[in-house]
């Protein structure tokens, strides 16, 4: 099931959010597969950015503006990707 406002189209999107956040930015990538894979792309991409995170209701929070470097990493395992939200 997909995060509200998302569309469950194939696409991931690879948001910059601060709200809620007190000013921090966090990158959030939404519209991943569910499942155990979902866990080791999240540390992957920890990895990747060097940055802290977590996954929350399905979506995958990294610490810091990481868009770029993500789109181009689950651009290069086949994904469909887009960059969203300013």
């Amino acid at each position: 099931m997909a995060a509200p406002g998302v569309p469950n189209d194939g696409t991931i999107r690879v948001l910059r959010e601060r709200g809620g956040r007190h000013g921090k930015v966090v990158t959030v990538i939404r519209g991943l597969p569910p499942g155990a894979a979902l866990l080791d792309l999240a540390a992957d991409l920890k990895r990747l950015c060097g940055a802290g995170g977590t996954v929350k209701d399905g979506a995958v929070e990294i610490q810091g503006d990481h868009r770029e470097h993500i789109a181009g990493r689950l651009r290069a395992k086949g994904y469909a990707v887009k960059l969203a939200g300013g």
